[in-house]
């Protein structure tokens, strides 16, 4: 049987990049499902029973607020079905959830003046709340902006938290997404119902949210900042394209905004997860290079797949050796994208520079050890590093992050085409646009239009286009990111900034800041802080002359 391929694993993005194969398509599909970015690794979470409790203590108190048990409110706000017709269906309303939180915000002293500005997060394709807790780098600038803080869920409903300090961060969860369901339970149920889950439509929330909110805070003269992170990130910088008037400005983190149609190499991403570890070993390369062969060698019989089982330490006994890639697959890329310089838990519990971590696992045993003791060990860090797990749930599948309509948009929108080139340490595959439509028609009903995101946004010569027209946009990236290679790496012009660091990983800048940060990561943070402070200085700096 021809290997699964894991072309189409989008991140996110980001937070969207793992695949998940189904047993009953396995052998009649050359594409696995397509999963986000952060899905993959987040339902392994559930089995650790993390606290929520515990969730929000550590957000609190990266936000300087260590009274509260958390450091948001939730808010619902009704949204409208469809922005751009005005068809029956079109005015229905759903809630839309956001986070909220004014610690720190300068409130209007009246008539709207002096307010803090809105720092806005863009919501990810999950749950809000899970992305509010991992962006600890707009709770650590609040004070000194005196900004509101808004999350808000790019899905049907919206939440609001409310944060003390001088900066709104709103954080919106994206339409479709963890609670913001507009038809409920029935939301996933069809193309008529999943129509509504759109960029386009995400954006039009976020700004009739925004504008809402200002004024019933009476601070419609307030400023308001954008933030995004991988797929938010694409968001945040789409958002002050389209909305300009809505955002003075944008801070775009890891968002692969040129990994559509032809103007990234399509095996761009899987080249760069495979660079990572071949800068550290090139026997850890060479390993997981040989890997899937033998993979497919012995799990082609009941018998090896039993082996494997035993090996990979698996709750139950797995039925098809492709869950087997999968779970390794999954280990190695996302490690690559949370090489971080520190210890961390966005997806998962790891060690400061994992992929360095893993290499030593593999290059510490003996030559003719079996490659199958080998690989396990090396993921087995990036799934079980803190030694809860008793055995692996290796064909188990929740969601535990509300992320599953992302396959739609994978399979409308949000193409973007991945090979794995002869160089990578994974399998050679190839992408197709006609082969992914006709899976797309037979799993949706639908055929993609894999071209319409740089139809609307963009993304073609983007250094000449926004030179002209656009301002006030941070792209922040790490190299040791794969997604990097899809986001914009240089100037644009003297307000459109490319900070990139040759050791961050995904969105890095945007975690809290912590003891043992190098310094390049703080100096990229700073340099954040001083185009912020410009942009907002440079905003009253305009009503006054006004």
């Amino acid at each position: 049987m021809a290997a699964a391929s894991p072309l189409l694993a989008y991140l996110p993005l980001l937070l969207l990049l793992a695949i998940t194969f189904s047993p009953a398509t396995a052998t009649a599909s050359p594409y696995p499902a397509v999963t986000p970015l952060h899905l993959q690794a987040l339902r392994h979470q559930r089995a650790r029973a993390r606290s929520a409790d515990a969730k929000y203590v550590t957000a609190a108190a990266a936000a300087g607020n260590t009274t509260a048990a958390k450091p948001f409110t939730a808010h619902y706000f009704p949204q409208e079905l469809d922005h751009f017709t005005f068809t029956p269906n079109a005015s229905m309303v759903f809630y839309q959830k956001y986070l909220v939180n004014d610690t720190f915000w300068r409130r209007p002293s009246g008539g709207g003046g002096g307010a803090g500005p809105l720092f806005v997060y863009t919501g990810n394709e999950g749950d809000i709340e899970w992305f509010a807790t991992n962006t600890g780098f707009m709770f650590d600038i609040a004070p000194k902006f005196g900004a509101l803080l808004v999350f808000i869920e790019h899905s049907l409903t919206l939440q609001l938290s409310l944060i003390k300090c001088c900066i709104l961060a709103i954080d919106e969860q994206h339409r479709f997404y963890g609670e913001s369901k507009p038809f409920g339970n029935d939301s996933y149920k069809s193309a008529e119902t999943l129509g509504y889950l759109t960029s386009t439509q995400a954006l039009a929330d976020f700004a009739i949210l925004i504008r809402s909110l200002k004024q019933n805070l009476s601070a419609d003269d307030a400023p308001v900042v954008v933030f995004g992170g991988s797929y938010g990130g694409m968001l945040a910088s789409w958002f002050r394209l389209k909305y300009p008037h809505v955002a003075i400005g944008a801070v775009a983190s890891s968002a692969p905004i040129l990994q559509f149609d032809y103007i990234t190499p399509w095996s761009s991403f899987y080249d760069a997860v495979s660079q990572d570890y071949k800068s550290e070993s090139l026997n850890c390369f060479s390993v997981i290079k040989e890997t899937w062969d033998v993979v497919d060698e012995r799990g082609a019989s009941d018998k090896g797949l039993l082996e494997l089982s035993k090996i990979f330490r698996a709750c139950k006994t797995v039925k098809y050796a492709y869950s087997i890639r999968n779970w390794l697959w999954t280990a190695f890329t996302y490690t690559a994208m949370v090489d971080y310089p520190t210890p961390a838990n966005f997806l998962e519990n790891l060690p400061a520079y994992p992929v360095k971590e893993m290499c030593k696992i593999i290059d510490g045993f003996p030559a003719n050890t079996d490659i199958m003791e080998k690989v396990f060990a090396a993921a087995n860090l990036y799934y079980n590093y803190t030694g809860d797990l008793t055995c692996n749930p290796i064909e188990e599948e929740d969601d535990p992050h509300g992320l599953g309509g992302w396959q739609w948009q994978a399979c409308t929108e949000m193409i973007m085409p991945m090979t794995v080139s002869n160089e990578s340490m994974f399998p050679p595959s190839s992408f197709s646009y006609d082969e992914r439509s006709d899976e797309c028609l037979q799993s949706w009903g639908v055929r993609p239009r894999p071209h319409w995101i740089t139809t609307e946004y963009g993304g073609y010569k983007i250094d000449k286009v926004l030179k002209r027209f656009g301002s006030n946009i941070i792209f922040s990236n790490g190299m040791r990111d794969p997604w990097s290679r899809g986001g914009v790496l240089k100037n644009i012009s003297s307000s459109i900034i490319a900070l990139v660091t040759q050791k961050g990983a995904h969105h890095l800048d945007f975690r809290s800041a912590v003891k043992g940060d190098p310094d390049w990561v703080i100096e990229q943070r700073r340099q954040e802080i001083e185009i912020i402070q410009g942009w907002i200085d440079q905003y009253h700096q305009d009503a006054a002359e006004v």
